[in-house]
């Protein structure tokens, strides 16, 4: 059985994404895709989802 974990962010830079990504891919976590969130007013990010997934029952991490 799949286990999914969604990690929220308002800071949309490659910095933070890069460091959220290498977080939960070092505790067991497989990157699984990502969602950007854009406003009409603007072209970039206000926010994003990064998706995880990862068997059931592998080390926990909330």
């Amino acid at each position: 059985m799949i286990e999914y974990k969604v990690v929220e962010t308002s800071s949309v830079t490659d910095d933070e994404l890069e460091k959220i990504i290498n977080e939960w891919v070092g505790t067991g976590w497989s990157f699984d895709g990502i969602h950007f969130v854009v406003r009409d007013a603007s072209r970039r990010p206000s926010m994003a989802f990064l998706m995880f997934t990862k068997e059931k029952g592998e080390g926990r991490r909330s």
